[in-house]
């Protein structure tokens, strides 16, 4: 790793990572840069997020990785293995496998596991849609453009879209976590289908078996559908909840966390675990 590179301060960092990815689009070059620091971070965001798949210069890996390592820092990385039990939160849950799950509300990209999921879309490329919220744009921008990179080789390999509820394991590249699992869910329309329940089911199902036949021991699922996708936030978390649960009775897995991001999907989880009788209404 060029040491002049590394020293450079954040802000001289993503100035000459605009400048990179505005050297390989000449369609950029018109493109104005913002004056202050958080619209100069936002636009390097946006390049990365818009970029096609392809390989990168080693100036722009060197710069770009310690970049986001140093972000990932400045967040804060959070252990799984720290982190307290369902059991521990919750003694008189019913929930058979609670000393092996973990409710955490917080920024997936903090985790540090062997595996964090991802909630892909079919093309599994990540989203292109500039700095947009959703799990697959933050994961995609925290991890690199490696990721996407490594993503398009498998698509290509496989040479068709990544058929709903499977799942593929690629590395974390900038990630606390050393893999992400991509896995894509139903998209809901007005009311969810048998169908739909069983494949979202089979995504969970799906990264459990992956990250178990890897040889993995901690696993951070999102929410997965349950937010551009539309599937009822409940009846997701009974799901995958009863799924994990049942999966880990037969899986050789330390530790699962539900990793959730709104105060809504937390207490419908804290509801779920708190339940003296679990009948799954699914």
């Amino acid at each position: 790793m060029n040491p002049y590179l590394t020293n450079l301060s954040k802000e001289e960092k993503i100035e000459r990572l605009i400048t990179l990815l505005k050297e390989e689009n000449p369609g950029y070059a018109s493109l104005a840069e913002p004056a202050d620091a958080a619209g100069k971070r936002r636009l390097l965001r946006t390049l990365m997020n818009v970029r096609w798949p392809g390989e990168i210069s080693a100036e722009y890996q060197t710069l770009q990785d310690s970049l986001l390592q140093e972000e990932s820092k400045e967040r804060g990385i959070v252990s799984i293995k720290e982190l307290p039990t369902a059991a521990s939160l919750y003694p008189c849950t019913k929930i058979k496998n609670a000393d092996r799950i973990t409710l955490w509300q917080g920024d997936i990209t903090r985790l540090s596991a062997d595996a964090i999921v991802n909630a892909a879309n079919s093309q599994l490329l990540g989203c292109f849609v500039p700095c947009h919220g959703c799990i697959d744009n933050v994961i995609h921008s925290a991890a690199g453009v490696q990721l996407r990179n490594e993503c398009a080789r498998l698509m290509e390999a496989q040479g068709h879209d990544e058929p709903v509820g499977k799942a593929k394991i690629t590395s974390g590249y900038n990630l606390p976590a050393k893999h992400v699992i991509h896995t894509v869910g139903p998209i809901v329309g007005q009311e969810v289908t048998d169908r739909q329940r069983e494949e979202l089911r089979s995504c969970y199902l799906s990264c459990l078996k992956l990250a178990a036949k890897q040889g993995l021991k901690t696993i951070a699922f999102c929410c997965i559908s349950t937010g551009e996708f539309h599937f009822p936030n409940k009846e997701a978390a009974q799901i995958a909840l009863q799924t994990i649960d049942t999966c880990l009775s037969v899986l050789d897995l330390s530790r699962v966390v539900i990793n959730v991001f709104k105060e809504e999907d937390f207490h419908i989880y804290k509801n779920l675990f708190e339940e003296q009788i679990v009948s799954w209404k699914i």
